[in-house]
This record gives structure tokens, C-alpha cells and sequence, in this order.
């Protein structure tokens, strides 16, 4: 039997540009990582509204 590594989340919140899409990668809290993909336009109404909130 391998040897299981555990999953953290630990580390950077990340985005990089994948083909036509963007990867948002989140730490969560208890290990693990929220990934999302976004088209462009989804990605400009999130950095938006993230705006509006901490402006």
C-alpha cells in the first residue's frame, strides 16, 4: 500500500489563465481547495463586486 500524503490547504490563494478561462484556487480552512473556473466576463463582474464591497 503507498504511503498517503494528507491534503492541506495550505499555501497562496492562486489564479492563473488556463485556455479561454481563468483557475481560482482557494485555501479552505480543515485542508482542501475551492477551484472555480471563470470566463473572462465572469471574472471582471467578480472583481467587481469585490470592489464594491471593500471600497
Amino acid at each position: 500500500m503507498a504511503a498517503m500524503k494528507p491534503r492541506t490547504g495550505d499555501g497562496p490563494m492562486e489564479v492563473t489563465k488556463e485556455g479561454r478561462s481563468y483557475v481560482m484556487r482557494v485555501p479552505l480552512e480543515g485542508g482542501g481547495r475551492l477551484v472555480v473556473e471563470l470566463k473572462m466576463d465572469e471574472a471582471k463582474e467578480l472583481g467587481a463586486k469585490l470592489l464594491e464591497v471593500f471600497a
